[in-house]
């Protein structure tokens, strides 16, 4: 309510009106005046405009600013700040917490308000997106059918799946060099090899050595004419239908991860080694998932037996973190 509201409210009680003729008059509810009377009126009971202007002004003035309940945490402060420097994302971050605490503490967008405020905003550089507000999804380019494809809707439902795709370079460096990802669907478990180019017997090659790694009954890709050969792979293989990559939600969620947290889209894949791409997976591997419960995608495939070889854990992770943190320039 503004200030010329109250001085003609203090005018129109002077003048013995009713609180609905007011509230008519100002084309507002009668609650609303009768709340505005009851919070701002003098000690005698007299509504002074001056006065409720005044206490209006104090209360805004102590009210809860945006961050403030992590501002005013000092440990709580500190710890987001420890995970974020750490490629923790909020969601993670607060998931954590309260898993350790036994009950909920804070929520992610708390430690959103508290980023995007001016306490923690030069933090901010510590997400994956290294912006302030989340950026608007391009439409996604049309996917080439290819011959003797078994659509995704004939998958059964028992087994352990997996989706595979490729994400590339951009069209303006003109070059092959891709990179081919696989997803294990239950432990979100992700695995990856950089490639030279994308005629299907490179892909063939690299689809064999991905059976080696990892346990799979099948494997769902889409309409890239590079998975021409895929009755070479040595596993069952599904498609999704036309421009419906929403069918492997899984890998898409996988690609967006790394394109966001290490290999924005724009970047030349020839600029970024097998050792590099390597480290970025392992990474999102060791990630605590709200959908695992705040597991690591590598806990839930070691526990489930999708691994066929056996990969350090701590050592490899903290030389991970360390090689790469750089990119986040903490």
């Amino acid at each position: 309510m503004k200030k010329v509201d109250r001085d003609e409210i203090k005018i129109l009680l002077e003048r013995r009106y009713s609180l609905h003729d007011i509230a008519k008059t100002l084309g507002v509810h009668k609650s609303t005046i009768s709340r505005e009377i009851k919070k701002r009126r003098r000690s005698d009971g007299a509504y002074d405009a001056v006065m409720a202007e005044q206490r209006t002004r104090i209360k805004r003035l102590h009210s809860k600013h945006q961050g403030m309940k992590v501002e005013s945490n000092q440990s709580l402060r500190e710890r987001i700040i420890r995970e974020l420097k750490h490629f923790r994302s909020p969601d993670e971050i607060a998931g954590r917490i309260n898993r350790e605490t036994g009950h909920t503490i804070l929520g992610k967008d708390a430690i959103y308000h508290w980023l995007y405020s001016s306490w923690g905003n030069k933090y901010a550089h510590c997400l994956c997106t290294k912006r302030r507000r989340r950026r608007k999804q391009k439409k996604k380019t049309k996917r080439e059918m290819i011959p003797m494809r078994i659509p995704v809707s004939m998958r059964p439902h028992e087994g352990i799946h997996g989706e595979g795709d490729l994400f590339v370079s951009p069209r303006k460096s003109h070059t092959p060099v891709s990179c081919a990802v696989v997803v294990e669907n239950e432990s979100k478990y992700l695995w990856g090899r950089k490639i030279p180019n994308r005629k299907p017997t490179t892909l063939v090659s690299v689809m064999r050595e991905m059976r080696e790694e990892l346990k799979l009954d099948d494997l769902t890709l889409d309409n890239g004419i590079e998975n021409k050969n895929h009755r070479m792979f040595g596993i069952t293989t599904y498609f999704c239908d036309p421009q419906s990559p929403q069918q492997k939600p899984h890998i898409e969620t996988a690609i967006g991860l790394l394109r966001r947290w290490f290999v924005p889209k724009g970047i030349d894949l020839r600029n970024v080694s097998e050792e590099e791409l390597q480290m970025y997976i392992s990474i999102l591997n060791r990630k605590w998932r709200k959908s695992l419960g705040y597991a690591s995608s590598y806990e839930v495939a070691k526990n489930h037996g999708i691994l066929k070889t056996k990969i350090p854990v701590r050592r490899q992770e903290q030389k991970v973190t360390q090689q790469v943190a750089f990119e986040v320039r903490i």
